[in-house]
């Protein structure tokens, strides 16, 4: 008897706002930066030491362990040319690898249409949440976004198609500003049907899984249990995106950053354990990013926009460790005199997930060619 390979399998968690990267993976033994965030910055005694230079932010204990075990690849200082520091353009940069103008394709809608030429499952790629995210958009390409699943599989059928339309609307006011009202309207004439269909066919999803994991009630915890129940249920998707929106701490970041920490990083720990449970995980690679980092000084209450941020590749198969060079802290090296400055691109990061983990030409996806990181000990292609 042969078991069938299975497909690899994306998971993004975009961090909405920009994640303080200074602020979770902690150069802890410079004393600068002490002087420069006498507010935000955490006493060293109680980081979680990674080596003699950098540690863990405390509230990152689930994320450290899954790196202590290997399975985390922390990829520092990532950034591009010219970076901007608007939530708006730059997660429209990331979302769409095309930093000099205003794009129609989000990369992930082109890995969709490569996974899927035919448009044959709308569910290759889905999105939990409300909305669907420029990355998986692209003409003639379907993905499907449901909200939760436990109340859409308990909506009536007039409570399902409202809820659906709204999520098309959201979504047809988030992205007509940019694109245009022309190209939004023939987008949702191709494809509404097909992500219509999707959603139905995700409505009994919940009742055809079990688990004894007891994710928190946070919405990256829910929204990773519905990605969980999606996966397990084997209904052909190929790439996941869940958002955890809030990291935008220009103020009270003291209080806001430890428990966007907490809920993220158990989150993710808790999908690790219940995928594995159910012999599911092997297949799985995460992907964590952020649209920028914040500034290298605090402003008395949190951090504003920055550059110089921070990516994580997690999974069974990842070859755990630090990957690309941290900024320097030099202030003779700072971006506008105040940001770190970016050590590697992020179309590397999508170039090495798409080549290594998808089997996937990247060059016309991400718009280019990029030095690979290898953050792979495994993958499902060999």
């Amino acid at each position: 008897m042969t078991t069938k390979k299975k497909d690899p399998v994306l998971v993004v968690v975009q961090l909405s706002g920009g994640l303080d990267f200074m602020n979770t993976l902690i150069p802890y033994t410079d004393g600068r930066i002490y002087d420069w965030r006498p507010t935000v910055s955490v006493a060293a005694e109680s980081t979680i030491s990674l080596d003699d230079r950098l540690a863990w932010h405390p509230s990152a204990q689930a994320l450290s362990e899954l790196y202590n075990a290997g399975n985390v690849a922390a990829i520092q200082g990532v950034g591009y040319e010219n970076a901007s520091r608007s939530h708006f353009r730059a997660m429209d940069i990331m979302h769409t690898c095309e930093p000099e103008k205003v794009a129609t394709e989000g990369w992930l809608g082109k890995v969709t249409r490569e996974l899927d030429p035919n448009s044959e499952n709308p569910l290759t790629a889905v999105s939990i949440g409300r909305g669907l995210p420029r990355a998986l958009v692209a003409p003639g390409v379907t993905a499907t976004s449901v909200g939760n699943l436990d109340k859409f599989g308990l909506m009536t059928k007039i409570e399902q198609v409202e809820e659906r339309t709204a999520n098309l609307d959201i979504f047809k006011r988030m992205y007509s500003p940019a694109v245009g009202n022309g190209l939004v309207n023939d987008y949702l004439a191709q494809t509404g049907r097909d992500i219509l269909r999707g959603a139905d066919m995700l409505a009994d999803v919940p009742s055809r899984y079990s688990s004894d994991v007891e994710y928190a009630n946070n919405p990256i915890a829910q929204a990773l249990r519905d990605v969980a129940r999606i996966h397990t249920a084997g209904m052909g998707t190929r790439v996941f995106y869940t958002n955890h929106v809030g990291y935008d701490y220009h103020s009270l970041e003291n209080e806001v950053h430890p428990r966007m920490l907490t809920e993220l990083t158990e989150a993710i720990s808790d999908f690790m354990t219940d995928i594995r449970n159910h012999d599911a995980s092997e297949e799985v690679t995460i992907l964590v990013f952020t649209e920028f980092g914040r500034r290298i000084m605090d402003n008395g209450s949190g951090t504003d926009h920055g550059t110089g941020g921070g990516a994580y590749i997690i999974g069974d198969h990842v070859s755990g460790g630090l990957y690309a060079e941290y900024p320097s802290l030099d202030p003779k090296d700072w971006l506008y005199g105040e940001d770190l400055t970016h050590t590697i691109d992020y179309r590397s990061i999508y170039t090495s997930i798409l080549e290594q983990w998808m089997g996937m030409d990247a060059q016309p996806i991400v718009g280019g060619t990029y030095e690979q990181i290898r953050p792979y000990n495994t993958t499902m292609l060999v």
